[in-house]
Protein backbone atom coordinates (compact mmCIF):
# COMPACT_ATOMS: atom_id res chain seq x y z
CA UNK A 1 0.00 0.00 0.00
CA UNK A 2 1.29 3.81 -0.76
CA UNK A 3 1.30 6.09 1.50
CA UNK A 4 -0.40 8.21 -1.21
CA UNK A 5 -3.50 6.44 -0.97
CA UNK A 6 -3.90 7.66 2.33
CA UNK A 7 -3.90 11.36 1.34
CA UNK A 8 -6.83 13.95 1.60
CA UNK A 9 -7.40 17.55 1.05
CA UNK A 10 -8.29 19.61 4.16
CA UNK A 11 -9.21 23.35 4.42
CA UNK A 12 -7.34 24.76 6.82
CA UNK A 13 -9.64 26.35 8.47
CA UNK A 14 -11.03 23.05 9.05
CA UNK A 15 -8.17 22.48 11.65
CA UNK A 16 -9.99 23.11 15.12
CA UNK A 17 -8.09 26.00 17.23
CA UNK A 18 -10.03 25.53 20.28
CA UNK A 19 -12.02 23.09 22.27
CA UNK A 20 -15.42 22.54 21.84
CA UNK A 21 -17.37 23.61 25.25
CA UNK A 22 -18.97 21.77 26.92
CA UNK A 23 -16.97 18.90 25.94
CA UNK A 24 -19.53 16.95 24.90
CA UNK A 25 -21.41 19.49 22.78
CA UNK A 26 -18.69 19.01 19.92
CA UNK A 27 -20.37 16.77 16.65
CA UNK A 28 -20.34 13.19 16.27
CA UNK A 29 -20.04 11.28 13.02
CA UNK A 30 -21.52 8.29 13.20
CA UNK A 31 -19.98 5.54 10.30
CA UNK A 32 -21.45 1.79 10.35
CA UNK A 33 -18.38 -0.19 9.19
CA UNK A 34 -20.71 -2.82 7.75
CA UNK A 35 -22.93 -0.78 5.23
CA UNK A 36 -20.81 2.53 4.86
CA UNK A 37 -24.25 4.63 6.18
CA UNK A 38 -23.14 8.01 7.60
CA UNK A 39 -25.25 10.01 10.28
CA UNK A 40 -24.55 13.21 11.82
CA UNK A 41 -25.05 13.82 15.45
CA UNK A 42 -23.77 15.71 18.52
CA UNK A 43 -21.79 13.90 20.96
CA UNK A 44 -24.21 13.57 23.94
CA UNK A 45 -25.76 11.32 21.40
CA UNK A 46 -23.94 8.46 21.95
CA UNK A 47 -25.87 7.18 24.03
CA UNK A 48 -28.24 5.41 21.49
CA UNK A 49 -25.63 3.67 19.79
CA UNK A 50 -24.48 2.06 22.90
CA UNK A 51 -26.31 -1.10 24.39
CA UNK A 52 -26.26 -2.22 28.42
CA UNK A 53 -23.73 -4.89 28.12
CA UNK A 54 -21.24 -3.16 25.92
CA UNK A 55 -17.78 -2.03 27.46
CA UNK A 56 -16.32 1.32 26.53
CA UNK A 57 -12.50 1.22 26.93
CA UNK A 58 -10.42 4.23 27.51
CA UNK A 59 -6.91 5.40 27.81
CA UNK A 60 -6.25 7.10 31.28
CA UNK A 61 -2.74 8.11 30.59
CA UNK A 62 -2.17 11.97 31.70
CA UNK A 63 0.27 14.03 29.80
CA UNK A 64 3.02 15.51 31.85
CA UNK A 65 4.77 19.31 30.74
CA UNK A 66 6.68 17.19 28.72
CA UNK A 67 8.52 20.34 26.52
CA UNK A 68 11.50 21.83 28.40
CA UNK A 69 13.41 25.12 27.58
CA UNK A 70 17.42 25.42 28.06
CA UNK A 71 20.36 26.70 27.43
CA UNK A 72 23.44 24.80 26.31
CA UNK A 73 25.90 24.78 29.16
CA UNK A 74 29.04 25.60 26.74
CA UNK A 75 27.70 27.68 24.18
CA UNK A 76 24.61 29.41 26.11
CA UNK A 77 22.68 28.49 22.60
CA UNK A 78 18.64 28.17 23.44
CA UNK A 79 17.85 24.35 23.13
CA UNK A 80 13.98 22.54 23.46
CA UNK A 81 14.37 18.61 25.23
CA UNK A 82 10.68 16.81 24.52
CA UNK A 83 10.34 14.07 26.95
CA UNK A 84 9.06 11.11 25.49
CA UNK A 85 9.43 8.09 27.70
CA UNK A 86 10.83 7.78 31.22
CA UNK A 87 13.94 4.62 30.84
CA UNK A 88 15.32 4.92 34.58
CA UNK A 89 14.22 7.49 37.63
CA UNK A 90 17.07 9.79 36.00
CA UNK A 91 17.01 8.61 32.28
CA UNK A 92 14.67 10.00 29.89
CA UNK A 93 14.33 8.90 25.81
CA UNK A 94 13.77 12.62 23.99
CA UNK A 95 13.36 14.46 21.21
CA UNK A 96 16.15 17.61 21.42
CA UNK A 97 16.14 20.38 18.95
CA UNK A 98 18.57 21.91 16.93
CA UNK A 99 20.10 18.29 17.26
CA UNK A 100 23.39 19.81 16.43
CA UNK A 101 23.76 20.70 19.74
CA UNK A 102 22.54 17.53 21.46
CA UNK A 103 25.67 15.38 20.95
CA UNK A 104 26.86 13.41 23.85
CA UNK A 105 28.61 14.49 26.32
CA UNK A 106 26.58 17.96 25.95
CA UNK A 107 24.87 19.85 28.96
CA UNK A 108 21.72 21.84 29.06
CA UNK A 109 20.97 23.91 31.72
CA UNK A 110 17.03 24.51 32.57
CA UNK A 111 17.22 26.06 35.67
CA UNK A 112 19.42 26.18 38.60
CA UNK A 113 17.82 23.28 40.04
CA UNK A 114 17.79 21.12 36.59
CA UNK A 115 20.05 20.45 34.19
CA UNK A 116 20.51 17.04 31.53
CA UNK A 117 23.50 15.41 29.91
CA UNK A 118 22.75 13.61 26.63
CA UNK A 119 24.15 10.30 27.15
CA UNK A 120 23.44 9.12 23.55
CA UNK A 121 21.69 8.99 20.28
CA UNK A 122 18.49 6.62 19.52
CA UNK A 123 17.62 5.05 16.54
CA UNK A 124 14.70 7.49 15.76
CA UNK A 125 16.98 10.52 16.03
CA UNK A 126 16.01 10.96 19.77
CA UNK A 127 18.33 11.15 22.14
CA UNK A 128 19.21 9.51 25.90
CA UNK A 129 19.09 12.27 28.47
CA UNK A 130 19.96 11.98 31.95
CA UNK A 131 18.60 14.42 34.47
CA UNK A 132 20.16 15.88 37.54
CA UNK A 133 17.72 17.82 40.20
CA UNK A 134 17.80 19.30 43.55
CA UNK A 135 14.40 18.14 45.09
CA UNK A 136 11.35 16.09 43.50
CA UNK A 137 11.52 16.01 39.40
CA UNK A 138 8.02 15.74 39.39
CA UNK A 139 7.60 18.86 40.95
CA UNK A 140 10.36 20.80 39.21
CA UNK A 141 9.10 19.34 35.99
CA UNK A 142 5.01 20.79 36.89
CA UNK A 143 7.12 24.07 37.26
CA UNK A 144 9.58 24.21 34.66
CA UNK A 145 7.68 22.40 31.88
CA UNK A 146 5.15 23.39 29.13
CA UNK A 147 2.30 21.10 28.33
CA UNK A 148 3.48 19.96 24.64
CA UNK A 149 0.08 21.21 22.37
CA UNK A 150 0.24 19.81 18.43
CA UNK A 151 2.09 22.35 16.13
CA UNK A 152 -1.08 22.65 14.05
CA UNK A 153 -2.51 24.43 16.76
CA UNK A 154 -1.32 27.44 17.09
CA UNK A 155 -2.99 29.61 20.07
CA UNK A 156 -2.36 29.05 23.89
CA UNK A 157 -4.70 27.31 25.29
CA UNK A 158 -6.09 29.26 28.71
CA UNK A 159 -7.05 26.28 30.59
CA UNK A 160 -4.10 23.49 30.53
CA UNK A 161 -6.50 21.12 31.85
CA UNK A 162 -8.69 21.06 28.60
CA UNK A 163 -5.66 18.86 26.69
CA UNK A 164 -6.38 16.69 29.72
CA UNK A 165 -9.49 13.89 29.68
CA UNK A 166 -11.73 14.26 32.64
CA UNK A 167 -10.28 10.66 33.43
CA UNK A 168 -6.74 11.21 32.98
CA UNK A 169 -4.66 9.60 35.99
CA UNK A 170 -1.67 7.94 34.96
CA UNK A 171 1.16 10.56 34.43
CA UNK A 172 3.75 9.81 31.45
CA UNK A 173 2.69 10.94 28.38
CA UNK A 174 3.92 13.26 25.68
CA UNK A 175 0.17 13.88 24.00
CA UNK A 176 -3.53 13.56 24.96
CA UNK A 177 -5.32 10.63 23.70
CA UNK A 178 -7.69 13.19 22.04
CA UNK A 179 -10.95 10.77 21.53
CA UNK A 180 -11.59 11.04 24.79
CA UNK A 181 -11.79 14.82 25.27
CA UNK A 182 -15.11 15.08 24.81
CA UNK A 183 -16.39 13.14 27.31
CA UNK A 184 -17.53 14.86 30.56
CA UNK A 185 -17.88 13.10 34.17
CA UNK A 186 -21.84 13.38 33.80
CA UNK A 187 -21.98 11.31 30.36
CA UNK A 188 -20.02 8.84 31.57
CA UNK A 189 -22.32 8.90 34.86
CA UNK A 190 -25.27 8.56 32.55
CA UNK A 191 -23.31 5.54 30.37
CA UNK A 192 -23.07 3.31 33.29
CA UNK A 193 -26.54 4.17 34.27
CA UNK A 194 -27.59 2.37 30.53
CA UNK A 195 -25.71 -0.77 31.90
CA UNK A 196 -22.57 -0.13 29.94
CA UNK A 197 -19.57 -0.93 31.42
CA UNK A 198 -16.31 1.32 31.55
CA UNK A 199 -13.19 0.12 31.60
CA UNK A 200 -9.61 1.79 31.83
CA UNK A 201 -6.13 1.10 30.09
CA UNK A 202 -2.46 2.80 30.04
CA UNK A 203 -0.79 3.58 27.35
CA UNK A 204 1.60 6.94 27.50
CA UNK A 205 1.15 8.55 24.17
CA UNK A 206 4.77 9.15 22.55
CA UNK A 207 6.76 9.00 18.93
CA UNK A 208 5.19 6.10 17.73
CA UNK A 209 1.59 7.86 18.06
CA UNK A 210 2.43 10.93 16.02
CA UNK A 211 5.82 10.63 14.11
CA UNK A 212 5.16 10.64 10.24
CA UNK A 213 5.12 8.08 8.07
CA UNK A 214 8.14 8.71 5.50
CA UNK A 215 8.40 5.34 3.65
CA UNK A 216 6.80 5.31 0.20
CA UNK A 217 5.31 1.73 0.37
CA UNK A 218 3.46 2.17 4.10
CA UNK A 219 4.75 -1.23 5.13
CA UNK A 220 7.96 0.23 5.53
CA UNK A 221 7.13 1.96 7.98
CA UNK A 222 8.72 1.17 12.10
CA UNK A 223 6.64 2.25 14.75
CA UNK A 224 8.28 3.57 17.52
CA UNK A 225 7.58 1.94 21.02
CA UNK A 226 5.30 3.29 23.61
CA UNK A 227 4.44 1.89 27.14
CA UNK A 228 1.36 0.08 27.48
CA UNK A 229 -0.21 -1.74 30.68
CA UNK A 230 -3.61 -3.78 31.00
CA UNK A 231 -4.61 -3.99 34.92
CA UNK A 232 -6.13 -7.48 35.95
CA UNK A 233 -9.56 -5.56 36.77
CA UNK A 234 -10.12 -4.25 33.18
CA UNK A 235 -9.00 -7.39 31.34
CA UNK A 236 -11.60 -9.55 33.52
CA UNK A 237 -14.17 -6.77 32.71
CA UNK A 238 -13.60 -6.82 28.59
CA UNK A 239 -12.70 -10.62 28.47
CA UNK A 240 -16.21 -11.17 30.82
CA UNK A 241 -18.08 -8.58 28.03
CA UNK A 242 -17.09 -10.82 24.77
CA UNK A 243 -17.77 -13.88 26.45
CA UNK A 244 -21.68 -12.40 27.41
CA UNK A 245 -21.53 -10.78 23.86
CA UNK A 246 -21.38 -7.60 24.71
CA UNK A 247 -19.12 -4.94 22.40
CA UNK A 248 -15.52 -3.73 22.71
CA UNK A 249 -15.88 -0.08 22.26
CA UNK A 250 -12.37 1.42 21.96
CA UNK A 251 -12.49 5.37 22.66
CA UNK A 252 -9.12 6.32 20.72
CA UNK A 253 -6.49 4.57 18.55
CA UNK A 254 -4.15 4.38 21.47
CA UNK A 255 -6.62 2.02 23.36
CA UNK A 256 -7.04 0.21 20.62
CA UNK A 257 -3.51 -0.13 20.17
CA UNK A 258 -2.82 -1.45 23.85
CA UNK A 259 -5.82 -3.85 23.47
CA UNK A 260 -5.13 -5.46 19.88
CA UNK A 261 -1.15 -5.97 21.80
CA UNK A 262 -2.13 -7.71 25.02
CA UNK A 263 -4.94 -9.67 23.30
CA UNK A 264 -4.24 -13.95 22.34
CA UNK A 265 -6.17 -16.30 20.43
CA UNK A 266 -9.06 -13.83 21.91
CA UNK A 267 -8.55 -13.59 25.51
CA UNK A 268 -6.81 -9.88 27.19
CA UNK A 269 -4.05 -10.73 28.87
CA UNK A 270 -3.33 -8.01 31.88
CA UNK A 271 0.33 -7.35 31.17
CA UNK A 272 2.47 -4.14 30.54
CA UNK A 273 5.07 -3.27 28.30
CA UNK A 274 6.24 -1.76 25.12
CA UNK A 275 4.29 -2.09 22.04
CA UNK A 276 5.09 -1.37 18.06
CA UNK A 277 2.01 -2.47 16.90
CA UNK A 278 1.48 -1.14 13.31
CA UNK A 279 -2.17 -1.43 12.32
CA UNK A 280 -3.25 -0.87 8.75
CA UNK A 281 -5.80 -1.94 6.39
CA UNK A 282 -5.60 -6.24 5.88
CA UNK A 283 -5.43 -6.33 9.84
CA UNK A 284 -7.43 -8.76 11.87
CA UNK A 285 -8.59 -7.72 15.02
CA UNK A 286 -8.53 -10.13 17.94
CA UNK A 287 -10.80 -8.21 20.32
CA UNK A 288 -11.92 -4.69 19.15
CA UNK A 289 -15.03 -4.22 17.86
CA UNK A 290 -15.83 -0.48 17.58
CA UNK A 291 -14.52 2.40 18.29
CA UNK A 292 -14.64 6.22 19.10
CA UNK A 293 -12.11 8.66 17.19
CA UNK A 294 -11.43 12.28 15.87
CA UNK A 295 -10.59 12.87 12.89
CA UNK A 296 -7.07 12.18 11.93
CA UNK A 297 -4.18 14.29 9.87
CA UNK A 298 -3.33 12.69 6.49
CA UNK A 299 -1.11 10.20 5.63
CA UNK A 300 -0.62 9.36 9.53
CA UNK A 301 -0.53 5.74 11.03
CA UNK A 302 -3.83 6.90 13.00
CA UNK A 303 -6.10 7.33 9.70
CA UNK A 304 -4.13 3.98 8.35
CA UNK A 305 -5.88 2.21 11.40
CA UNK A 306 -9.29 3.54 11.48
CA UNK A 307 -8.59 2.37 7.55
CA UNK A 308 -8.15 -1.15 8.63
CA UNK A 309 -11.03 -1.38 10.86
CA UNK A 310 -13.81 0.99 8.93
CA UNK A 311 -12.76 -0.17 5.18
CA UNK A 312 -10.59 2.44 3.37
CA UNK A 313 -13.36 3.27 1.07
CA UNK A 314 -15.43 3.80 4.18
CA UNK A 315 -13.70 5.60 5.76
CA UNK A 316 -12.59 7.94 2.95
CA UNK A 317 -15.64 8.59 1.92
CA UNK A 318 -16.68 9.87 5.32
CA UNK A 319 -14.17 12.15 6.01
CA UNK A 320 -15.10 13.68 2.37
CA UNK A 321 -18.65 14.28 4.02
CA UNK A 322 -16.76 15.30 7.14
CA UNK A 323 -15.29 17.83 4.99
CA UNK A 324 -18.58 18.78 3.11
CA UNK A 325 -20.24 19.36 6.38
CA UNK A 326 -17.80 21.37 7.96
CA UNK A 327 -16.81 19.38 10.80
CA UNK A 328 -13.33 20.10 13.05
CA UNK A 329 -10.63 18.01 12.73
CA UNK A 330 -7.86 16.62 14.30
CA UNK A 331 -7.02 17.23 18.38
CA UNK A 332 -9.36 19.62 19.56
CA UNK A 333 -11.77 18.74 16.50
CA UNK A 334 -15.19 16.83 16.37
CA UNK A 335 -15.37 12.85 16.88
CA UNK A 336 -16.29 10.11 14.56
CA UNK A 337 -18.04 6.63 15.90
CA UNK A 338 -17.33 3.66 13.99
CA UNK A 339 -19.62 0.90 14.58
Amino acid sequence: MLLSEFDYFLPEELIAQHPCEPRDHSRLLVLDKNTGAISHNRFFDLLQYLNAGDTLVFNNTRVIPARLIGTKAETGGKVEVFLLNRKTENDWEALVKPGKKARPGATIIFSDRLSCEILESTDFGGRIVRFRYEGIFEEILDELGETPLPPYITEQLADKERYQTVYAHERGSAAAPTAGLHFTTDLMKRIEEKGIHLAFVTLHVGLGTFRPVNTDNITDHVMHREYYSVLPEAAELINRTKREGGRIIAVGTTAIRTLETATTNGILESKSGWTEIFIYPGYTFKIVDAAITNFHLPKSTLLMLISALAGQKKVFAAYKEAVEQKYKFFSFGDAMLII
